[in-house]
C-alpha cells in the first residue's frame, strides 16, 4: 500500500505538535505551587516578626520597673506556692543611669528573692570564700529553686565570672550553686549603691538594677 507524501508530512507535524499541546495543558495547581515565592513585602514582614522579641524590649529599659530606693537596704520577694525553677542564664548590661543583671529561669511557678550586700561572699553549700571583683558585693539568693533533674531545665554554668560591656557600677557576677531550694550568685559592685529587684515574665526573669554610684 502506498502512502502519499502529503499524508506523511501531515503525520509528522501532528507528532511534533503533541508535546507542545501537552505542555500547555499542565495542571494549573502544580504550576502555582512551584512558582510561589516571597515578595519583597512578605520578606520585610518576616524580618520584622523575627526581630520582635519580648526579651529584647524588656531588657532595654521598656519596663514598668519600680523606682530606685534612696538606700541600699535588703530587698526580698516571695516565690509562688510550689515554685521549682532553675537559673538557665545570667546576663549583664548597661542602661541609662544604672547597670542591669538578669537571672533567667525556667521550670514551674515564679521565683522569689533575697538580695542584700554582704561583707564576705561565701558558697552557701561549703562556706568556702568566693572572690568577687569590686569594693562591695550583692548576694542574690533566688528562692523557689529546684535542681535540673527536678525542673528539666539545664542550669547556668560558666568558666568564669559574667561581665557586661560598658557597665559603671557592676563589675562582674559570680555564680555559686543551688542548695536546698535556693540558688545564689554574687554581684560585684564598685560601691554599696542603691538597687531594685523585680520580676519579669515571658520568659521569667529576676532583674537586679544597680544605680550608678
Amino acid at each position: 500500500m502506498r502512502t502519499h507524501p502529503r499524508t506523511v508530512a501531515t503525520l509528522l507535524l501532528s507528532l511534533l505538535a503533541g508535546p507542545v499541546v501537552l505542555a500547555g495543558c499542565a495542571d494549573p495547581d502544580t504550576q502555582e505551587s512551584s512558582s510561589a515565592t516571597l515578595t519583597p513585602a512578605d520578606s520585610s514582614a518576616a524580618a520584622e516578626t523575627t526581630e520582635a522579641s519580648p526579651v529584647a524590649s524588656a531588657e532595654t529599659g521598656d519596663t514598668s520597673a519600680p523606682p530606685f530606693p534612696a538606700n541600699a537596704d535588703p530587698d526580698t520577694g516571695e516565690a509562688s506556692p510550689g515554685a521549682s525553677v532553675t537559673v538557665s542564664d545570667i546576663r549583664v548590661g548597661r542602661q541609662d543611669g544604672y547597670d542591669r543583671v538578669v537571672f533567667e529561669v525556667g521550670g514551674t511557678g515564679t521565683p522569689g528573692w533575697d538580695v542584700r550586700y554582704v561583707d564576705a561572699p561565701a558558697s552557701q553549700g561549703s562556706g568556702k570564700p568566693i572572690d568577687v571583683a569590686g569594693d562591695a558585693a550583692l548576694q542574690v539568693t533566688i528562692t523557689g529553686a529546684g535542681y535540673p533533674y527536678d525542673t528539666g531545665v539545664d542550669e547556668f554554668s560558666s568558666n568564669g565570672p559574667v561581665t557586661g560591656a560598658g557597665t559603671e557600677t557592676v563589675t562582674e557576677v559570680a555564680f555559686d550553686a543551688t542548695f536546698e531550694g535556693t540558688t545564689v550568685a554574687f554581684v560585684g559592685t564598685r560601691s554599696q549603691a542603691p538597687f531594685r529587684v523585680y520580676l519579669l515574665e515571658n520568659p521569667t526573669r529576676v532583674v537586679v538594677d544597680v544605680a550608678d554610684a
